[in-house]
């Protein structure tokens, strides 16, 4: 047995964030599996968060990682599914290519004119009075 009840640790490693799976054994021989985030922080000490699967819950917690995980594909698919849809409904309707050859410009009515332009006015409820001497008046 390793050092703190080590019995098996991998580690992944990702842009900004690092995951160990560790499986251990603790004092009274329960063997649970132990997984660590560790996460970058701007020149600070990293973030670090674990949780801890025991071995007779390990069955359950795959079963809801693979739903998770088909929802995330059968998610991903569906999106990919809709966008092909989408272009390809605005092919059929501006035609092939249709960005590259034709520009299309919305021309405004008179009614729909915007009213002359206002600059903004800071209005904060207060008064504020500025006096200006000359200086003839002192």
């Amino acid at each position: 047995m390793g050092a703190r009840g080590e019995l098996f640790t991998t580690q992944i490693y990702l842009d900004n964030r690092s995951y160990f799976f560790n499986v251990k054994e603790n004092r009274t021989g329960d063997v649970f599996l132990q997984i660590v985030e560790s996460k970058n922080r701007d020149g600070a000490e990293a973030d670090r968060h674990q949780i801890a699967v025991f071995s007779e819950d390990m069955q359950k917690f795959l079963q809801g990682m693979e739903k998770s995980l088909e929802f995330i594909e059968k998610d991903r698919k569906a999106r990919q599914k809709a966008a092909r849809e989408k272009k390809a409904a605005k092919e059929a309707k501006f035609g092939a290519g249709a960005k590259a050859s034709k520009k299309i410009v919305h021309l405004k009515s008179k009614e729909e004119e915007l009213p002359p332009y206002e600059p903004p006015v800071k209005k904060s409820g207060r008064v504020h009075v500025v006096s200006k001497k000359s200086k003839e008046d002192d």
